[in-house]
């Protein structure tokens, strides 16, 4: 697998700016999901915590209401005057019966009480009326079935209070004998002193309470996922979801809610009145993380500073399942967002990179075929401005590469061919020859050469000068030029040497007919620097293949011919093997009279 460098490194800066838009706008898009669905958590946990702190003190104020119930329904047996009658020693039958009744009455009314007693002062305490609760019935105890109880806390500190003060017991586990449906249950105990006509105090009215009837009946509003705690002044749960985790100071052990709930020690330390925190609820087979609200709510008599603790908690998990289908569609708007962005990121992409594709199509174009390709010269931004600079250095370039190929085709021209003539030189004469030889070797064809040398030509120079040496070659050149096909090769050796190729010959009687026209127009004067000059010249000629198999060698052959035509007379020409030529065929040109 290639590393992800090398990947990149293929790609194209169009690719690579698409990738990099797409990839800004699709991290923009998910860290803005994130953050929203974040804190949409957040808020979902706020509020659960603000409506839980709410719950609880909704909760505790009905506690309060219906403890002060209690009160109000212990004062009122209280003062009743068939209860002080009868806690006054009143024997009459009569208002024993009429105050049990009441007694009932008021069970039958609050299902949460276990038991409705009035208790004397005198006989340590000695039960006077007493009705309980005991497998859904009603039971009146009398005679001996009435106890001393004198001894709880209940009685003796209730004693103690003004008539009309309400005591609230500690809520414990009742383990009084003969309590019947409140044994062993959490009970709490509501007493009020019951007083005469001259104010003493002759007995206590008590009210028996159960406690999970009694929140029973409180939370009945409440969803069913919260759960309730109550605990008493030092943190021991006397309410739990799980019940083996209430009253462990009854067992021997201690389960406090601050171990749980470390917060609520502010609680019980009074440096707080509510507080919102978050634990891990032991409920079910597996804890689950929870937010919960405490409030610390006083019970009892203000002077003696008892309270308890209420608690209610929910499961965040339980709090946070509305947020999930807020994570889907986030999600998904983030996908569909990722998506989209994919997509605009490829338009602005293409819309960004065309410009600069014109300008890559048109320098690509420029390199291979030296043409200007369209350019976005009518863009006002920074791909019109580097367009239009693009389009002046196209200029700018192609103007010097004209200059160069002009230049290269002179130089190329003046390596080729002769300055002073314009024919061509040696070298590409012999280059013709060759490619000529070629072909006349694989086709099976002929060719000559003419070989021209002027005759007496330094006397020219050295009487006329140079000057006028130079315009009799520029004549002889013409000369030569207009003499022959267009197909045949005229060129300048050096100095006063011209040569002839003819590539196809069919006859050799052909090229002696151009000879001989040659010597003819050589016998006309030539007009040179307003002067008449009468130059005649030498020729030689060699054929293909008879007199040579290359170039160099045919080359030789007509130069051969020639000199040995200066040494017959000059004004003449000769092929290079003369007996070859059929005698008389062709005439032999005398040598004319110069001027």
């Amino acid at each position: 697998m290639r590393p992800l460098p090398d990947l990149l490194g293929r790609l194209g800066i169009g690719a690579k700016l698409g990738l990099l838009l797409a990839a800004f706008a699709i991290l923009a898009t998910g860290l803005t999901g994130y953050y929203s669905y974040s804190q949409s958590r957040n808020l979902l946990v706020n509020a659960a915590e603000r409506e839980l702190l709410t719950a609880t003190q909704v909760l505790g104020r009905r506690l309060v209401v219906a403890l002060a119930g209690v009160a109000d329904d212990v004062r009122l047996l209280a003062q009743a005057p068939a209860t002080r009658r009868v806690v006054q020693g009143d024997r009459n039958g009569g208002a024993r019966d009429d105050l049990a009744e009441t007694f009932s009455a008021l069970l039958r009314v609050h299902p949460e009480y276990f038991q409705v007693r009035l208790i004397g002062a005198a006989h340590h305490g000695r039960e006077v009326v007493r009705v309980d609760r005991d497998d859904g019935r009603l039971v009146r105890l009398d005679g001996p079935l009435l106890q001393e109880k004198g001894y709880y806390p209940y009685v003796f500190h209730t004693l103690e209070l003004t008539p009309g003060q309400v005591y609230l017991s500690p809520i414990v586990i009742n383990h009084e004998q003969g309590a019947h449906a409140g044994l062993n249950k959490p009970s709490l105990q509501v007493a009020t002193p019951v007083a005469g006509a001259d104010g003493q105090v002759w007995g206590v009215a008590v009210v028996n309470i159960d406690v999970n009837g009694l929140f029973d009946l409180l939370k009945a509003d409440l969803p069913e996922d919260f759960w309730l705690y109550l605990t008493n002044e030092r943190g021991d749960f006397l309410m739990h979801p799980e019940a083996d985790l209430t009253f462990g100071f009854d067992r021997g052990r201690r389960v406090l809610v601050q171990d749980t709930y470390p917060a609520v020690q502010d609680l019980l330390d009074h440096k707080a009145k509510t507080v919102v925190t978050r634990g891990e609820q032991s409920v079910g087979p597996v804890p689950a993380d929870a937010v919960a609200a405490f409030m610390r709510l006083p019970i009892g008599v203000p002077s003696e500073g008892r309270f308890v603790i209420l608690g209610l908690s929910q499961p965040i998990q339980t709090v946070l399942a509305e947020s999930r289908l807020l994570g889907q569609t986030t999600w998904q708007l983030v996908l569909a967002f990722s998506l989209l962005a994919v997509a605009v990121a490829a338009l602005v992409s293409r819309a960004v990179l065309r410009p600069l594709n014109m300008l890559v199509a048109a320098a690509q174009r420029f390199s291979r075929e030296h043409v200007m390709g369209e350019l976005p010269l009518a863009r006002r931004d920074e791909f019109g401005t580097l367009a239009r600079s693009f389009g002046e250095m196209q200029t700018q370039i192609g103007a010097h590469l004209a200059e160069l190929y002009e230049s290269r085709s002179r130089l190329d021209h003046l390596a080729r061919h002769d300055p002073l003539t314009g024919l061509p030189n040696r070298r590409f004469f012999t280059d013709r020859l060759e490619h000529a030889v070629a072909t006349a070797r694989r086709k099976g064809g002929t060719l000559a050469v003419l070989f021209i040398d002027l005759d007496c030509f330094k006397e020219i120079n050295d009487s006329l000068g140079h000057g006028v040496g130079d315009e009799v070659l520029r004549e002889t050149a013409r000369l030569l030029c207009a003499s022959v096909r267009e197909t045949d090769t005229v060129a300048r050796l050096g100095g006063d040497e011209f040569v002839i190729l003819f590539d196809t010959v069919a006859d050799p009687r052909d090229v002696a007919l151009v000879a001989e026209k040659l010597l003819q127009r050589f016998q006309l004067p030539l007009q040179v620097a307003d002067r008449s000059l009468v130059v005649q010249a030498s020729m030689g000629i060699s054929r293909y293949p008879e007199d040579g198999a290359d170039a160099a060698s045919l080359l030789h052959s007509a130069d051969i011919a020639m000199y040995r035509a200066k040494h017959q007379g000059r004004n003449n020409y000769r092929f290079h093997d003369t007996p070859a030529w059929p005698a008389g065929e062709v005439p032999v040109a005398a040598p004319p009279a110069v001027e």
